[in-house]
């Protein structure tokens, strides 16, 4: 867990340089920053070609990586992790829920009776990298129970997300592409169940499994949620001790390659497959993958133009209401109510007002509500007027946020030396 989040606040870093530059970028005179997220590349495989937009490999290609990690954290959180304790993961879990009904219940009554009522599911995310390093900004006033109250409500939350993106925002379905891919899935599923652990396999068959994802209509970056979730949480040699790896390394009847090799094998599946998967991809989604979706998707247009039509669209309005105001009603109000009905408590050592401290700094939605941003809406002006929404909704709830937290309580007194 402290690993984990030392990634998403690290990588929270790197995703706001990225931010930054793509602004800038997409501000300077001409119109190099379009022309070349625009630049058509064409995957050739086989005599099969897919065409798409740098842009379009970045949000179909690149963000399936991050989602197939967010798979990878769902199924160890729900199996080993923070969602074993159902009683414990049911405050997360509640507050996860009101924090996407309420924004998606203002995104549309402010939006009421026109034609973009479509992106009500963008005030929905929360952009779990930012908000932890909001929450790190803060220091120790923050006790550890309510950051692992946020990062679970951040997984409940990504569910919702996944599930919303996966029934509203799909173009006309190809069912023969689908049972393909459902076919590819029900293979990878059986491969793993005979316990057959050759890689190679597995990246043709997530390869195979993308592709036709993103040929049936389904979004591509599905694949890599599904992919996620059947990976196994368990190790496969739970039993394994020192002794028996000692055993196999001066094994005399064995050459000193092969005591290696079998020595490694019985470490590997000493470790699941999945937290080896996270150990090692995490950090480049982090650091990398999530940092270039910034910069293909955050270079918004500043200009006087963009941001009058902005300030009177009520999408803008919309999204900004539905991530500060609706965050915090919706959390906070599920939470406060969970709380006097007793059906759970707080997190140790928190209090209500840092608790809507938190709820306020759930308001940063970033990046999935960018993701969602360009499904909802393929109109350059409307879209444009989403993302203004999405980049001021989160600049207003990580002040907000931060400042419920810094004056909340003192910071906790450090320990004895």
């Amino acid at each position: 867990m402290r690993r984990f989040l030392h990634v998403e606040v690290s990588g929270g870093i790197v995703l706001l340089v990225a931010t930054v530059a793509a602004l800038v970028w997409a501000n300077l005179p001409g119109d190099s920053y379009t022309d070349f997220w625009h630049s058509e590349v064409t995957l050739d495989v086989a005599g099969f070609e897919v065409h798409e937009d740098l842009l379009g490999w970045v949000n179909d290609g690149l963000m399936a990586v991050f989602f197939f990690i967010v798979g990878l954290e769902i199924k160890r959180e729900w199996e080993v992790g923070e969602l074993v304790d159902r009683r414990a993961a049911l405050l997360p879990a509640v507050g996860a829920l009101g924090g996407m009904v309420v924004p998606a219940l203002i995104f549309v009554a402010i939006t009421a009776g026109g034609d973009n009522a479509n992106g009500w599911g963008i005030p929905m995310a929360t952009d779990i990298a930012f908000a932890l390093g909001i929450i790190a900004l803060v220091g120790n006033r923050v006790p550890s129970p309510l950051k692992v109250f946020l990062l679970t409500l951040a997984i409940v939350d990504d569910i919702g997300a996944i599930v919303v993106i996966a029934v509203f925002y799909n173009e006309s379905l190809d069912w023969g592409w689908l049972a393909l891919a459902a076919g590819l899935i029900a293979t990878t599923y059986f491969l793993k169940r005979i316990r057959v652990w050759y890689l190679p396999v597995y990246v043709i068959l997530a390869g195979g499994t993308w592709l036709a994802m993103l040929e049936s209509g389904v979004h591509a970056t599905l694949a890599g949620v599904i992919l996620g979730v059947i990976t196994p949480t368990h190790a496969l040699n739970s039993d394994m001790t020192r002794e028996q790896v000692e055993a196999t390394m001066t094994d005399p009847a064995l050459d000193q390659t092969t005591q290696a090799v079998e020595a490694a094998r019985l470490i590997n599946e000493s470790v699941p497959v999945g937290s080896r998967l996270i150990r090692s991809i995490h950090p480049w989604t982090s650091f990398v993958i999530i940092p270039i979706f910034a910069l293909a998707n955050a270079g918004i247009e500043l200009s006087g133009d963009a941001l009058s039509d902005a300030a009177s669209s009520s999408v803008t309005i919309g999204i900004a209401a539905g991530l500060v105001i609706g965050k915090i009603v919706g959390i906070g109000g599920a939470v406060f109510i969970a709380v006097r009905l007793g059906v759970s408590r707080l997190p140790g050592g928190a209090t209500m007002t840092q608790m809507f401290g938190v709820c306020a700094v759930a308001g940063i939605g970033f990046t999935v509500s960018l993701f969602i941003s360009n499904l909802a809406y393929e109109d350059e002006a409307i879209l444009s007027q989403a993302q203004i929404g999405v980049l001021a909704a989160s600049i207003i709830a990580a002040v907000i946020g931060a400042t419920i937290l810094t004056r909340a309580a003192p910071p906790d007194p450090p320990p004895p030396t």
